[in-house]
């Protein structure tokens, strides 16, 4: 119950870009988005992985340069994996799945946040590649790190009280992101 975020940087992808801006986090299913193999020696039950990509098109006007950006947050179905072996009853493997959503849900607030964060910003002609970089990073760190606490304080979804607790933080933090222009 472990996720792993993977922070691609990509700096001026001039191509197609990616899918729309979703407007909701992907609803797990163990079938889905669980095709990896389990680590036998893992002590978690499952493991949720993503990756996180953006790419962004710089536009000068005048001495002005404005930059905008298209996100992507993929689960990667097949580096991600559950133990069904180890899920004994339809109970637990709904606690597991829904603590698994949890992850899913703070990687959706993480790119709109990100897509928020990244395009309020003013950036200098000279270094815009690196301050894009820089923030976006901080930005990635930021939600590894609650990714991180979300698992440590929830005893990865078996401490149920501390589970409610968080499932309250995500969804206020989901209002607020999606009460917002993205």
């Amino acid at each position: 119950m472990k996720p792993i975020l993977l922070l691609v940087f990509l700096s001026f992808c001039v191509s197609k870009g990616f899918a729309q801006f979703p407007s909701s986090p992907t609803q797990l299913n163990f079938e889905t988005y669980f095709r990896g193999k389990p680590d036998k020696n893992s002590p978690f039950v499952a493991l949720t992985v993503f990756t996180w990509k953006y790419s962004y098109n710089i536009k000068m006007f005048g001495n002005q340069l404005v930059a905008t950006f298209e996100h992507e947050n993929k689960i990667e179905k097949q580096l991600s994996w559950v133990k069904l072996d180890r899920l004994t009853n339809p109970e637990l493997k709904a606690r597991v799945l829904h603590h698994e959503q949890g992850h899913v849900n703070i990687s959706f607030i993480m790119i709109k946040e990100a897509d928020r964060v990244l395009s309020s910003r003013t950036y200098s002609k000279k270094n815009y590649k690196a301050e894009i970089g820089m923030l976006a990073a901080s930005v990635s760190e930021y939600f590894n790190t609650m990714q991180q606490n979300y698992d440590e304080e929830t005893e990865h979804g078996s401490n149920y009280r501390m589970q409610q607790r968080w499932d309250n933080i995500i969804q206020q933090k989901m209002g607020e992101v999606t009460a917002s222009k993205n």
